[in-house]
Parts: C-alpha cells; structure tokens; sequence
C-alpha cells in the first residue's frame, strides 16, 4: 500500500499506517493531522497502542541476529540505495513537509538534502568505523582482540521540526551499526515519518529491522515507557526539548539503559567590533527565523558589541524586513501554544522595559487566503534591551523570537553566552580568525560556527550538545559508534 497525493474531503478518508516487520498497520485508533499552512485537517494518522509497540518490538528482537551479522558491505549498499530514492522522491518528500509542518522550501531542501548526505556518509565509513582492535594483554602468551558488538534493540524518539534529518538519524545510525531499531516519529509530522519507513523497505531492508510508530499526546507517555522499560530495548536515543528528555532520561536511567540525548538550547550569536556587519545582519537573521526559529540551534540572543551596535541593529532591522518565511511575512508555528509562549515572553519583556523593535504579541495574524484569524501565525519579533528579570533572557522561545544585547568587551560577550542551562550551538562573528577560536574555545557549546549563522548540521560533524542540552553524538563516525559496544575476547596461544 502507498499512499496517494489527496486534497479536500478525500483525504480525511485516509490514514497514515504505522510499520511493523515491513508491513504496515492500520491501528484501531486514529487521530486527525492538520496542515500546519492551512490550519484544516488534512487526514488521520494510525495512533499506535501498547499492543501495536510491542509487536513492533517483537519484530525488532526477531529481526536483530541476522541483521547485525550482515557484511558492511550489504549494509552499505542498503544506505546507498536509500540515498538514491529520496533523492528521486525529493519533492514529494519536500511538499510532505511543508503541509504537514509549514517549512518553507529552502529549510524543506536542506532537509532532504542532508538526510542524503547522511544515507551516503554512513556507507561510505561503515567497515572502517566497526573495525575493532588488536590489544596487547600483559601476560606472556595471551592475546586479545577487540570487537566492536550492535546493542540490540534500539528505539529511537525524533521530532516534528526536522523529520527527515532528525528522524532519519534516529534509525540510521543504530541499523549502520548492526542494530535493529523502533522508531518513534513525532504525532505532528507522521506522514513525514511514514516516508522514511518507506525509503528503507523500498532499499531492501530486511522486515523488522526498523519499525515506525506513532501516538497521540495522550497515549505518548504510556507507550514509550513502556518500550524504554521494555527488557529488549537495550539503548534509546531522543531528540527534543530538554523537559520531555529530562523524563526520558530518566526512564532509561531506572531501567539501567544508555541514553543518547539531544536536547534544547538558548543560542548565542557573538558580534564583535571587527565584524562584517552586513554579513553577521544576515546570518543572523538566518539563523534566528529559518524554520520560524523552530530549531533547537536557532539564534536566541545577539550579543553585538557597543562599538557597532547602531550599524548593526540598521542592517539586522532591514534584514528582518525583508525576511520571507516562504509563506509571507508571517512565521508559522506548529502549534498554537507555541504562538502563545512567544507572545508572552515578548510582552513580559515588554512590560519590563525591553522594546519590540519588530513584532506585535498584541495583534494576530490572519490567513492570506481567506482573512480569518490565524492561530499559527507570527510575524518575526526582535526585543531589545532584555535584562535578567525577564523571562526570555533564559527561556527557550523556539520561535521566531530574538533578543539584542549590547556588550563591552569579549569577557562579557563570553559570560553572557555561557550564562545559559544550555549549550548546544553559538555563531561568532568577527575578521580575525584567530580571535574567533580564542572565543570559540571559551565558550560552552558542542558547536561554534564562525561568521555563520548557529544552525549548522551535516553528515560529516559529530553533533549533540553540552549541559542541559545533552550528551552523546549524532553522524559520522562518532553516530556510528554511538551504538556498538566493545566486546574483549583473550586466548591463549
């Protein structure tokens, strides 16, 4: 069964199955999907109950022997294969993406174009990254060798935001490495979700190796802890906010499992005197509103030094004036509670004496089309002058609000960016380079990018954060690796 490009009343007709042992289910219980454009519901989705999770977990404990005694080769050639269909289903995919989530078409692209990137890496460093050692024991006559082993069962936790990139690394990784996987796709993006089930089964992957599931919000809690206590589920790894990783993280912890976790961040931006000003305006912008700021290294704060700040906040105005989020002026959020935090952390700071240079959390938006009131929809809000009695020096806004700092020197520009829960991403900007690393080794983030914008993610960069942003890595060699144990074997000669 494939499911078809439907608009209007047909659609609601239809249901996004779930994937279990390389068939998909219909499960019993569903629950409608709205496009996040049009704000209508555009179909219904399988909601997968503790039944359907366990027989995906079966599937998986069935599938694992065989799978992680396959040669890299016939795994490579798997991811390999994958690459290639999503880059012949690449609009598709992208069109996906931008109903379900609203992504504009470049932040779509970037999507797709990376998961490609990340089928392809992951193949091409398979036989060398499982490679094991040759260790020299210290008794006479003994030897070792140092395998590199699959945990099992792995399950996965992606998000909406980015589903390709983020849910396809969820699974990527653990199956390069030998293991069989349960993934669970986010209740806001499931057809996303269910196309990368597709791509794998389509590239030959054996039935059960991944399996793809869904819930709605009131059965989320339910079913993956009951997957994360489960005896077969031997490591997890999530992306999400930092409060619903926190409870993950504990869940596994009681269940003695590892955790691979990638969380939230506040982003810094660094602006220093010697800047290209019109560059750093730019990247900023960038890196503050590309998916409506929906993105755990999105730009929060804009730490620009006093000297420029003028210029700068000119350039950086005209750029937020000029910005299209591919629908318009207006940003669209996945959810109406996400339009509601950004307005309140936009008039707390308000009230509190910071200004909205762009922005109004007093007014809504409308649809284009039909003028009605929009409940998803934000226009981008720059805030300036934020001190720490407000609630967005240290609140994640995942949205599409910014905060501008003036600051006097680099030991404040350090201080603040660092004075932060988080610590995921930072961008700094500045003509000497080697003033950039200096600042870059300061400060407390798995990332900084330097005169670039702060959301950076691609195959061959080990990313994951530091703090309460997590811990562990995602791509290349060290997301490979992420999911094998060393296994030690000595004889005698």
């Amino acid at each position: 069964m494939t499911l078809s490009k439907i608009s209007g009343s047909s659609a609601l007709r239809q249901t996004i199955p779930l994937w279990i042992n390389g068939r998909q289910r219909v499960a019993s219980n569903t629950f409608l999907i709205r496009s996040a454009v049009t704000e209508k519901p555009v179909y219904k989705c399988s909601s997968a109950c503790e039944k359907d999770a366990h027989d995906a977990l079966a599937a998986a404990v069935s599938a694992f022997p065989t799978w992680a005694s396959t040669k890299p080769a016939v795994r490579r050639d798997i991811l390999l294969r994958a690459a290639d269909i999503i880059g012949k289903r690449q609009q598709e995919l992208e069109s996906t993406m931008r109903e379900e989530i609203g992504a504009d078409a470049d932040f779509a692209r970037f999507n797709t174009a990376t998961a490609i990137e990340m089928f392809r890496d992951a193949a091409g460093r398979l036989s060398q990254s499982l490679t094991g050692q040759i260790p020299h024991p210290q008794e006479n006559g003994q030897n070792a060798l140092l395998y590199k082993v699959p945990y099992g069962v792995v399950l996965g936790i992606a998000p909406w935001n980015a589903p390709y990139l983020l849910g396809v690394r969820a699974a990527l990784y653990p199956i390069a490495a030998g293991n069989s996987c349960i993934l669970k796709g986010s209740e806001l993006s499931p057809r996303c979700f269910y196309h990368i089930g597709e791509i794998f089964h389509e590239a030959g992957l054996p039935s059960g190796v991944l399996n793809i599931i869904y819930t709605q919000r009131q059965e989320s809690a339910l079913v993956t802890n009951s997957l994360i206590r489960a005896s077969s589920v031997r490591k997890v790894n999530f992306t999400g906010s930092s409060i619903v990783g926190s409870i993950v993280a504990a869940e596994a912890a009681k269940a003695l499992k590892p955790a691979l976790m990638e969380l939230g961040g506040k982003t810094s931006a660094i602006v220093m005197e010697d800047a290209d000003i019109e560059l750093a305006a730019r990247e900023c912008a960038r890196g503050a509103f590309a998916n409506s700021g929906q993105a755990c290294m999105s730009t929060e704060r804009i730490l620009v030094s006093k000297q420029i700040i003028e210029p700068f906040r000119r350039a950086f105005l005209n750029e937020v004036e000029q910005w299209d989020s591919g629908h318009g002026k207006s940003c669209i959020l996945i959810q109406d509670a996400a339009v509601k935090k950004n307005r309140r952390l936009a008039k707390d700071a308000e009230a509190k004496g910071a200004r909205l240079l762009t922005g109004n959390p007093h007014i809504p938006e409308t649809l284009p089309e039909s003028g009605e009131e929009s409940h998803l929809r934000l226009k981008p809000t720059v805030v300036d002058g934020v001190d720490k009695s407000m609630d967005i020096y240290y609140e994640e806004s995942f949205g599409p609000t910014v905060s501008l700092y003036t600051i006097e020197s680099e030991e404040q520009a350090v201080e603040l960016a660092n004075d932060t829960e988080y610590g995921l991403s930072c961008s700094i900007f500045t003509t000497d380079l080697g003033r950039g690393l200096r600042l870059a080794r300061q400060v407390e983030t798995g990332a900084v990018h330097i005169n670039s914008m702060s959301v950076h993610d691609e195959a061959a960069l080990a990313h994951g954060g530091v703090k309460n942003s997590g811990w562990g890595r995602f791509n290349a060699e060290w997301g490979i690796n992420e999911f094998v144990q060393p296994k030690v074997v000595t004889y005698m000669d």
